[in-house]
């Protein structure tokens, strides 16, 4: 077994143990790139045949963000590769390698009390940071979220990314003052911050500053360079939410032509994020052509992956909206079947509660059963943040419901959810043209 040289730092400041300190490079690359959200994270796979746990065991975490139904198994060798030489590692990469071995055995709850004891204890290991945000997201915590970013303020002001999280953290509260403030201050100290940018579309779309949030977005756009695909697709993505609501429908369809989707085809968040603008399109009197066949190609891959019930539901719908309907029922039943294996008390009521009753009413609504999918989408909303995604993430399913009921002559229901949406909204046209319609069907046309 080689011997550890002594402890060098990342570029965090934070001690490290390699048996090769060439690795020190790639390693920061993994560090500095995941808080960042650039591609450059993947470089740590350079340096994997350095065995040295904090090594492996950020080579296994670039593996799981593959969100894949093989992504444990490709990430299996390197956790067991840093848990074999765990000893030879500070306390510190111990409880990372920990987390790490946690997420690739599908235990959550222990990754995320490891990634809070770290928070605590190393408050500028943001790497661990950042992952703990993430899996807390996943599991609809905005509050623990917003409480781990806050763990290290005291010590890592200096980052910018860390004001990003913070940004990130605020607006999943709702907080959205203090979000503005988090995501500003951030890219203040660094105008490439790509997630407080995200932040603030978030904020922005949220108290319907249309125009003001289009307007944010492309003055920063051009430093979307060298992030990862989820990164600048989805900021992009956004920029299309704020078109949408202006009814800029060709300059929406050209976005996602040319930046949306085709990035990284085989990602998950890609595919997600082209479902979801594909089905908001649609929802808005949008022909979408034959875009969906494109996506749906990519989605048959997906039947059986179940990593995250918020990622199936969008992979079922968009099948169903390509009309590959085998493939939507046979990813329908997997997911019963799936959801009736859980063990994990949160996980079992997700799957079982919510993610299951949505996936009937969103199959439902693809094939024009407008009465169950207004049942079963109404039975799954009101929990619908449990099974992970933001605000803006959600609102489609949200979208769906209300198409649902109002195709099902439910005008009443429609009215009474609409029409609150619309008062903060003041600058949507989409939305004052689709309460237009409504009260012009209720009579109350001179509204």
């Amino acid at each position: 077994m080689p011997s550890a040289t002594p402890p060098v730092t990342d570029s965090l400041g934070n001690p490290v143990t390699l048996h090769d300190t060439t690795s020190a490079a790639a390693l920061n690359d993994f560090v500095e790139g995941f808080i960042a959200c650039e591609a450059r994270a993947v470089n740590v796979l350079n340096a994997a045949p350095d065995t040295s746990p904090i090594v492996q065991a950020c080579c296994a975490a670039l593996h799981m963000f593959a969100e894949s139904a093989d992504a444990s198994r490709n990430a299996r060798p390197f956790i067991n590769q840093a848990l074999a030489h765990g000893p030879e590692a500070s306390d510190r990469e111990q409880r990372f390698v920990a987390a790490v071995a946690a997420w690739v055995d599908g235990d959550l709850p222990r990754a995320i009390a490891l990634h809070e004891e770290q928070a605590r204890l190393f408050p500028r290991d943001l790497a661990s940071l950042k992952l703990g945000q993430y899996h807390l997201f996943n599991r609809g915590d905005s509050p623990g979220m917003l409480r781990l970013a806050l763990q290290a303020v005291p010590a890592a002001a200096d980052v910018p990314y860390l004001h990003g999280m913070l940004a990130f953290g605020w607006e999943q509260c709702h907080l959205l003052d203090r979000a503005e403030a988090s995501a500003r201050h951030a890219v203040a100290m660094c105008r490439k911050e790509p997630w407080a940018h995200h932040a603030l579309a978030h904020v922005m779309l949220t108290q319907g500053r249309i125009a003001e949030g289009t307007d944010f977005m492309a003055s920063v756009s051009d430093t979307w360079t060298g992030l990862n695909s989820f990164m600048v697709t989805h900021n992009w993505w956004h920029q299309a939410l704020f078109l949408l609501e202006q009814d800029r429908h060709a300059e929406v369809l050209a976005l996602y032509d040319s930046q949306v989707w085709g990035v990284v085809k085989e990602y998950t968040q890609d595919q997600i994020n082209a479902v979801s603008l594909l089905a908001r399109l649609e929802l808005a009197g949008v022909d979408v052509g034959n875009r969906w066949a494109d996506v749906a190609d990519h989605l048959t891959l997906r039947l059986s992956d179940h990593v995250l019930p918020f990622l199936d539901l969008q992979y079922l719908y968009g099948l169903a909206r390509a009309g590959r309907t085998g493939a939507a029922r046979t990813l329908l039943h997997n997911i019963e079947a799936h959801s009736a294996t859980r063990t994990e008390a949160q996980e079992r009521t997700v799957w079982q509660q919510v993610c299951v009753p949505a996936a009937h009413g969103l199959m439902a609504h693809a094939q024009d059963d407008w009465p169950t999918a207004a049942e079963k989408l109404g039975v799954a909303l009101p929990r619908l943040v449990e099974i992970g995604g933001s605000h803006a993430q959600r609102d489609l399913f949200q979208q769906i419901w209300l198409d649902a009921l109002q195709r099902n002559g439910q005008w009443g229901a429609v009215q009474n959810l609409l029409q609150p949406v619309v008062n903060g909204q003041p600058e949507s046209v989409r939305l004052a043209r689709q309460v237009g319609v409504v009260n012009g069907v209720l009579g109350l046309s001179a509204l």
